[in-house]
């Protein structure tokens, strides 16, 4: 009871400085005070509208494609053909590990340079275009041992940040092809067979999920691909995480 009448007497107190603050002093003629209130409350108004553009704030879902990487059983867009031993520092270069993908800003801004570390002289035409921030091509063909280096997990993410939704390669560095599972970022598909010598970049292609193909819709040609067994069901959930909670091994948020 004296918490409330303590609260009702300060409550009382505040309305009564804040009506006070806008009487307008018998003085002032009617003429003058009206367009100063008028103007007041343009800059109110003005204010709040500042205020609400600051609150809108750039979410995960704004800039990340994460469980939302394939249409029904495609995924279909130009390639981009790498050779053999593609490592995380031309993925995404150490100086670049300093930007933090939980961050929507900055997961943007880490797509951007993807790829960055490849040498100009071997790959003229680049993974992003100078003064883009996403890839046109969805869709990575490469030989051996990709993704060998260290075990950032920036390097799944820098690619899928840029728009990347698959890489086929022959083989895998392990920590790697992990990675692509666990953020949901990629599909790791394995060819059976060196596809390199049969596309070349900007070639259109399509992978199909139930036949487990990659075609060259270039040449009409179309290749078997290895089976992803349980690592595409949890890049279709988003990640690890996300697939634990849909399968309940954890509770949901």
């Amino acid at each position: 009871m004296i918490f409330r009448n303590v609260l009702a007497a300060t409550l009382k107190r505040t309305v009564s400085r804040m009506e006070s603050a806008f009487v307008i002093p018998s003085a002032v003629s009617s003429q003058v005070a009206a367009p100063k209130l008028a103007q007041r409350a343009a800059v109110s108004r003005v204010q709040r509208a500042s205020n609400a553009s600051r609150c809108r704030m750039v979410s995960m879902e704004d800039v990340s494609e994460v469980g939302k990487k394939r249409n029904g059983n495609f995924i279909e867009g130009k390639v981009f053909v790498v050779g053999t031993n593609i490592d995380t520092d031309q993925i995404i270069p150490a100086d670049r590990l300093t930007l933090v993908p939980s961050v929507p800003e900055e997961y943007a801004k880490l797509g951007s340079y993807a790829m960055e570390g490849l040498p100009e002289k071997l790959y003229p035409v680049r993974y992003i275009k100078e003064g883009q921030v996403k890839t046109e091509f969805p869709i990575i063909v490469a030989a051996d041992n990709f993704g060998c280096g260290s075990s950032r997990e920036h390097a799944p993410i820098a690619i899928g940040a840029a728009g990347g939704k698959a890489v086929i390669a022959t083989s895998y560095a392990r920590i790697f092809f992990r990675n692509c599972s666990a953020t949901g970022e990629l599909y790791p598909w394995e060819s059976q067979e060196d596809l390199t010598p049969y596309f070349k970049t900007g070639d259109m292609a399509r992978i199909d999920f139930e036949k487990e193909t990659l075609t060259n819709l270039t040449s009409g040609k179309s290749y078997k691909l290895n089976s992803l067994g349980d690592v595409g069901p949890v890049v279709d959930a988003g990640g690890l995480f996300e697939f634990a909670r849909r399968s309940g091994m954890i509770q949901r948020k």
